[in-house]
């Protein structure tokens, strides 16, 4: 069945031109893994999943595939793809796609999750040059792009707790005249998934240069890093000096390590969220460019009015038993360097949302608790804030 129904769509669109259309099915016989490699077309796809503490699978799983427009950027350069139609200018990335995403208003369902659709990608660090004036002193080896986002208005999401798919379109009606046709497609392309779906999953194979299996370790020889280690040292020396001089705070000095991969991207996922399961872990099939990564922070979340920074630090390795992850999280708690470390954190947090809350809103409503993850324990702490009359998202992503 498909929900909502004609006459309760053309109701919904009182309230914003984006109105999502749905049906659920059964999916006791999929999985996320197999149920993105159904529905996979085209250059672009993506899988979001979560696992909370490291050992419990979050609710929902989040699939992708054939995004109605894709935005990206590098420098000031932006290509946008729609239709089969490539535009290109020039601007500053984050307030063209603000306005991009502006022309939609989505209308909200009780009945589905937080996301139902929107544009799924990624700022990099370069694009921090459009919000601080910064030297540009690093050479770009690898040429990829600053951000790509793919603005999906078909998503797949699975119910992990009740073993159930919603197979999402959303219908965009900029001109209520269209409203029928403009739903009609989104029942189409509902009914073409549920096709998809329901059909086998043809059999995986994987990469033939050596058919090794996905979860094979990797010599840590084979890695080179883009640092040579004296240079490395060097590099943290300065750092010292910069930090007793007073001119910063503190620093994260970065290296790239790469190394030759035998196995597709997808199965260098596979392996990950078996290894490494996070609540944060992601599958992005850009073009030739793939993003995989499994993560437990959260950089920021804005939901409605409310802001959410979820500062990380200080680690400690799990125990090997329940007495001794309890014993390990109070040699955790009791580290001074970790602990002022972490304040360092939490104020930091608060200053960055303080410049975009409604005043008086800023609050630490968790400090310094322990969170387990499949590997680890880190020090947590959360910031919330209200954001403030006329600031949106991309105001957060800037503070």
């Amino acid at each position: 069945m498909i929900y909502p129904t004609f006459p309760e769509f053309k109701e919904k669109l009182k309230h914003g031109n984006l109105v999502p259309v749905w049906a659920e099915i059964l999916a006791d016989f999929d999985t996320p893994v197999s149920a993105l490699k159904k529905i996979e077309s085209g250059d672009y796809a993506f899988l979001l999943e979560s696992v909370e503490g490291g050992e419990k699978w979050g609710r929902y799983s989040f699939i992708g595939s054939e995004p109605s427009v894709v935005f990206r950027s590098k420098g000031k350069f932006i290509e946008i793809i729609q239709d089969g139609r490539k535009e290109s200018k020039k601007g500053n990335p984050v307030d063209s796609l603000r306005e991009l995403l502006s022309r939609y208003c989505p209308v909200v369902s009780s009945d589905l999750p937080r996301f139902h659709g929107g544009a799924v990608g990624y700022f990099g660090y370069d694009v921090v040059r459009f919000v601080e004036r910064l030297p540009e002193i690093g050479k770009d080896e690898l040429n990829l792009w600053d951000s790509v986002f793919l603005v999906t208005d078909s998503v797949l999401v699975f119910d992990n707790i009740n073993h159930k798919i919603k197979i999402i379109s959303n219908a965009y009606v900029p001109n209520t005249s269209d409203a029928k046709s403009a739903y009609n497609r989104a029942v189409e392309k509902i009914e073409g998934i549920i096709l998809k779906l329901r059909s086998p999953v043809s059999p995986y194979r994987e990469n033939k240069v050596k058919s090794k299996r996905a979860t094979e370790k990797i010599s840590p020889s084979t890695f080179k890093s883009n640092f040579e280690p004296k240079k490395f040292m060097e590099a943290v020396s300065k750092t010292k000096e910069y930090i007793q001089a007073g001119d910063i705070i503190q620093a994260v000095i970065s290296q790239r390590w790469k190394t030759k991969l035998d196995v597709s991207p997808f199965d260098l996922y596979r392996a990950l969220r078996v290894l490494n399961p996070s609540p944060y872990m992601f599958y992005l099939k850009m073009g030739d460019d793939f993003l995989v990564g499994s993560s437990p922070e959260v950089m920021v979340r804005v939901e409605g009015k409310k802001v959410e920074n979820r500062p990380i630090a200080g680690t400690r390795p799990r125990g090997r038993n329940e007495k001794e992850d309890e014993e390990l999280e109070k040699e955790l708690l009791s580290d001074p360097k970790e602990r002022a470390e972490h304040i360092m954190l939490v104020d930091l947090a608060r200053n960055d949302l303080g410049r975009v809350a409604e005043v008086g809103t800023v609050k630490v409503d968790e400090l310094m608790i322990v969170e387990r993850y499949s590997h680890v324990m880190h020090i947590v702490s959360n910031v919330i804030a209200e954001l403030a009359q006329g600031k949106d998202a991309f105001d957060v992503i800037k503070a």
